[in-house]
């Protein structure tokens, strides 16, 4: 179900929100201009990205376990960051190499994240800072939460796919637990917010067809009837306005602390 390998197919799915995201994300971290960062599953760049227009960092690295992606963000970042195909449970990298180590949109996709967790305050220097920011599939990222409410409700034992059910972790106080409990200091947790707006619901709908992230990989297992009856129910159910346009809003939980 969580297929991230194709960085177009990821890129019209949700990528294009993971640019927005990121701005606010660094606006929160309010972090030094001049520090070493590195961006644990760093995808197809859009973290480092922001990273790079933001802080002007002296060293930029990131790791992803796709190679696809990690070629998609060679692309995507000019200059010479150090971009490398990993294991965030293994990190590529010396002890205390980073002023700041970040995840977007990742550590709950990691196996185990308290070992991602250990390894990223591993590479982190003294008081330097460890974040991260995860979607809120429960209630706040809107589009995803629609889909998956649309695809119980007509199969219910799809209930297991819910990536609110499947990711327990983004929430915040789990998050806010495994922060302090790997030992970081002065762990806080917000949230952030994002527009999400469709100028229809074609534009809505045309990612499912692909097959990179849960939704979906999901969409593609159903039969031509099922799919229809899905797209029907999300026609439905989705807020559309006057213009046609859908109008939602994407929420992350961010979550920081200090080696």
């Amino acid at each position: 179900m969580d297929t991230w390998d194709a960085s177009d197919g990821y890129d019209d799915y949700m990528g294009r929100w993971s640019e927005p995201i990121a701005r606010e994300f660094l606006d929160w971290l309010d972090i030094a201009p001049g520090s070493r960062w590195v961006d644990i599953g760093c995808g197809t760049g859009a973290l480092a990205a922001a990273i790079a227009a933001a802080v002007a960092p002296t060293r930029l690295a990131g790791v992803d376990p796709s190679a696809g992606f990690i070629e998609a963000a060679r692309r995507r970042l000019t200059g010479d960051p150090d971009l490398r195909v990993g294991d965030a449970q293994a990190l590529p990298f010396d002890s205390s190499s980073f002023d700041a180590t970040v995840s977007g949109l990742a550590l709950n996709f990691v196996p185990d994240p308290e070992v991602a967790l250990s390894e990223m305050r591993r590479v982190t220097r003294n008081d330097g800072t460890v974040a991260a920011y995860v979607w809120d599939y429960a209630d706040g990222m809107q589009m995803i939460r629609a889909f998956w409410d649309a695809a119980v409700a007509l199969n219910p034992s799809t209930a297991h796919l819910d990536e609110a059910t499947r990711f327990p972790l983004c929430r915040p106080g789990p998050l806010f637990d495994l922060f302090e409990s790997s030992g970081l200091r002065d762990v806080d947790v917000t949230a952030l917010e994002i527009p999400t707006v469709f100028r229809g619901f074609d534009e809505y709908w045309r990612p499912m067809l692909g097959d990179q992230g849960p939704a979906p990989s999901y969409v593609g297992s159903l039969d031509e009837h099922e799919r229809q009856r899905l797209e029907s129910r999300l026609r439905r159910d989705l807020p559309e306005s006057a213009d046609g346009t859908i109008g939602l809003t994407a929420r992350a939980w961010a979550v920081r602390g200090l080696v």
